[in-house]
């Protein structure tokens, strides 16, 4: 049978995502709710060209994203970076690889019930943040545990307008310099009172990173994709060069209309541009900004709740997470036990802190899938796979290095906990699948 009918994997799974589709997935995966909220705070840590660590945040995510791309058509199945961990170096770095891809899951959700507590909201009602964070995400964990299907569905008309917000932003942008009003020399103006160019330049790229993350986790789509060889590479790389095109011109409209010192203090930096232009009633953008940072949220913790449930199914985690509701057949006690984080985490660490902290953790993730490429570049996998020159790994593994050298110690604190746990529990899960083995040896022995 032909790659492009949809024909079923070895695993079941029936291949169903063209290219274009693919494409539109790590799209919406992408650009997402984290650019609404960050951009005053690349600001504050960059200067007012906001935009070039943005570009140097795309430049970054390309060089892992090559790794994702030839291990996810050379092993076409789902399990992502853990699968590739657990192939290049064992279980215990794959256990490790997995909890720090769900810890940074609940790590984004509580980042973003801070940021929807913030300005944008501020548009409409003044609330206490830590008020707004607590109803936030039990109303988050409620939609979740409602079912599957009601959450994509509010996904896909959530995604349309979290992009149109970020085209208005563009569109408004263009408008002030037509009009000849805002501040183009902001746009070259990098460094702050602490830091120089190259230094506030690496500190913004940090922050900026995050705007980026969500492509990993389509490799785990790659099982149901009709010919991954294909299609993957082409559909990550043009929605990673999408996303950031959308994202350098939302920066340069950012700069051009704020002054950097009122972009850096809000919590909701996009609406002062919105302030800035007129013609666009504020409130209302305040309402986009507000689902995209929901939307963001929501299908985070979907994600980091089933990742939690089938690490529990598989032994990884206590077996109490893979209990379910009886009737909607959702993982309830998963899905608590990553919100009760979440929520410890939203009234403990601010929005800048916690996206840290988050970027963080996936640079461990992303320094092990890029290293994991070169380990397995002797196992052939899946033929005619996508290749990555052998530098790309090497430099995507050193991006991570260096921008791990840029996290502030309070982040790497945080972080090492994290670690620290993953460590622990890996050693855990390894002694309880050890048990069954040698309990089968005896018994086979004794027969």
């Amino acid at each position: 049978m032909s790659a492009g009918t949809d024909s079923a994997s070895p695993s079941g799974l029936r291949r169903i995502l063209t290219t274009p589709l693919l494409y539109f997935f790590i799209l919406g995966d992408v650009l997402g709710a984290g650019v609404y909220v960050l951009v005053g705070q690349v600001a504050a840590a960059s200067g007012g060209a906001v935009w070039v660590p943005l570009l140097v945040a795309l430049a970054l995510a390309m060089l892992t994203a090559a790794s994702y791309a030839e291990l996810a058509t050379k092993y076409p199945r789902a399990g992502g970076a853990s699968h590739y961990a657990t192939r290049a170096f064992g279980p215990a770095v794959g256990f490790v690889t997995g909890f720090c891809m769900l810890a940074a899951g609940i790590v984004s959700v509580a980042a973003l019930a801070r940021g929807f507590a913030g300005d944008y909201l501020a548009a409409f009602v003044t609330l206490p943040v830590a008020l707004v964070a607590v109803v936030f995400l039990v109303l988050l964990a409620l939609v979740n545990a409602r079912g599957i299907k009601e959450s994509t569905r509010a996904n896909t008309i959530a995604t349309l307008v979290e992009v149109g917000g970020l085209m208005v932003i563009v569109v408004l942008g263009a408008v002030l310099l037509l009009r000849g009003e805002g501040d183009p020399g902001r746009l070259v103006q990098l460094g702050t009172s602490e830091e120089g160019a190259a230094a506030a330049v690496l500190s913004g790229s940090v922050l900026a990173f995050y705007s980026f993350v969500g492509f990993e986790t389509s490799v785990n789509v790659a099982e149901e994709t009709r010919d991954p060889r294909r299609s993957y590479p082409r559909a990550l790389f043009g929605a990673l060069a999408t996303a950031g095109a959308v994202y350098v011109l939302v920066g340069v409209a950012a700069s051009v209309a704020v002054p950097t010192g009122v972009l850096a203090s809000s919590s909701g930096p996009l609406l002062e541009v919105v302030r800035e232009a007129g013609g666009v009633p504020p409130k209302l953008f305040s309402a986009v900004a507000l689902v995209a940072v929901a939307n963001g949220a929501l299908l985070t913790g979907i994600m980091a709740s089933r990742l939690a449930y089938g690490m529990a199914r598989d032994g990884l985690l206590p077996g109490v997470l893979t209990r379910v509701l009886p009737g909607r057949r959702t993982p309830w006690a998963a899905i608590a036990a990553t919100t009760v984080p979440a929520l410890l985490l939203a009234l403990t660490g601010s929005v800048a802190t916690l996206a840290s902290t988050l970027v963080l953790l996936l640079l461990v993730v992303f320094l092990i899938v890029n290293t994991a490429v070169l380990v397995l570049r002797s196992d052939p996998g899946e033929p005619g796979h996508f290749r990555a020159p052998s530098f790309l790994p090497v430099l995507g593994a050193a991006s991570c290095v260096l921008l791990a050298t840029q996290i502030e110690a309070e982040v790497w604190l945080r972080g090492s906990v994290v670690l620290a746990l993953a460590a622990v529990l890996a050693v855990v899960a390894a002694k309880r699948r050890r048990r069954p083995e040698t309990e089968d040896a005896k018994a086979r022995t004794a027969r």
